[in-house]
């Protein structure tokens, strides 16, 4: 996998080692340092009395354009505000500022995924107070931002018709961690003979309490479905149980 978080990659050939050589495990170190800031991070939104929305998908699934479409429907009562995680290029967060979004974009070079510290200093670009529902969109990883909290009030995994039924179980560690998992570019499912049903089948046996919404981000199918399906799992964090200092 990657040597940035430590996600489970295959034991290391290592030919000679070193006199003395000691092993040392980082993986639970990495999560544990996550979690503290994760923590910090809630306590920040609860005082802005701000729900959070972590999305999650493979590259190239359609979030952007998701959130693009939430963005140009949007009827709330105050703004939607978004962080973009990519390695590279601010591309999204200046489609997302397009569509009336307020958008800050974190690039993290050759981490793969985001972690809860790499966001306190972009939410000091952004009026916590004024928005209404901030969005993060997270690096596209099936795999290492599984394990990263970041202090969401909702995880909301994409995937996308294109890229086959069976990604829940080739991916069982991030479909598990969704609260929402999302069908997008259903409007292609008859092109590339996608099987709604084993989708469905295979979502239910690794996530059976995840809702399960299908969307076209493009044609705007399903839209609305989706926002009751995000209005009814989120949570303020001012209402919800406090986070132990």
């Amino acid at each position: 996998m990657c040597t940035t978080c430590n996600c489970g990659q295959s034991e290391p050939v290592i030919e000679a080692p070193l006199p003395g050589a000691r092993r040392l495990e980082l993986g639970q170190a990495l999560l544990s340092h996550n979690d503290a800031h994760a923590a910090g991070l809630r306590r920040r939104f609860a005082a802005a009395g701000l729900p959070v929305l972590n999305l999650l998908s493979s590259p190239g699934s359609g979030k952007t354009a998701l959130l693009e479409r939430l963005g140009r429907d949007w009827s709330g009562s105050g703004r939607l505000g978004a962080i973009v995680g990519d390695l590279a290029t601010d591309n999204d967060a200046r489609r997302l500022r397009a569509a009336g979004i307020e958008a800050v974009q974190i690039t993290t070079g050759q981490a793969c995924h985001l972690e809860a510290s790499m966001l306190e200093p972009a939410l000091d670009r952004l009026d916590l107070a004024a928005l209404e529902l901030l969005l993060i969109e997270n690096v596209g990883n099936l795999v290492c931002p599984a394990a990263y909290d970041l202090g969401e009030s909702l995880r909301l995994v994409l995937l996308a018709v294109t890229e086959g039924e069976d990604k829940p179980l080739k991916y069982p560690a991030m479909f598990h961690s969704a609260d929402v998992v999302v069908i997008n570019k259903i409007d292609l499912a008859e092109a590339v003979e996608f099987q709604r049903e084993h989708a469905h089948r295979h979502i239910a046996q690794v996530a059976p309490a995840a809702r399960i919404v299908e969307v076209s981000a493009r044609t705007g199918a399903g839209m609305a479905a989706l926002r009751e399906a995000i209005a009814a799992g989120l949570v303020a964090p001012a209402l919800a149980s406090p986070v132990p200092a």
